[in-house]
């Protein structure tokens, strides 16, 4: 250590101070991207539940809504996997297939993917919690 100058030594301090600083950085980064996907999942919800309810209403289907609501469940996939939040990224995803082709799954691998607007907001909301704590 005696060898190591002090100039050296500020510098070497000044690089982890800054390193130190970038990493925080990052994770406020990460944090809001994090609370925008999630944020996201509750909207994408609340924007299916009013299609559904029209549906409902008129006995008409919307491709173009359709197609708008598979892209949207499926970017917010993509958003949650990149986060690492893997287990709701697979959720949305499986909805954004199930708007694309209602057929491909079959009705029990829906039920047991547990894919209902309620309980995706839901997960949505528990971890938005967790992440302001």
């Amino acid at each position: 250590m005696d060898n190591i100058s002090a100039e050296l030594l500020w510098d070497i301090f000044k690089h982890i101070r800054s390193w130190l600083a970038n990493l925080n950085r990052a994770g406020d980064e990460r944090k809001r991207e994090s609370v925008a996907a999630l944020r996201g999942i509750i909207t994408a919800s609340r924007e299916t539940a009013v299609y559904i309810r029209q549906m409902k209403d008129t006995g008409t289907h919307n491709y173009d809504t359709e197609n708008h609501l598979s892209l949207l469940w499926t970017e917010l996939g993509f958003a949650l996997d990149d986060l690492k939040l893997d287990k709701l990224a697979k959720r949305c995803n499986i909805k954004g297939k199930h708007w694309a082709n209602p057929e491909h799954y079959d009705e029990n691998f829906i039920k047991k993917a547990d894919i209902s607007l309620e309980r995706m907001e839901q997960l949505a909301r528990v971890m938005l919690i967790n992440i302001n704590r």
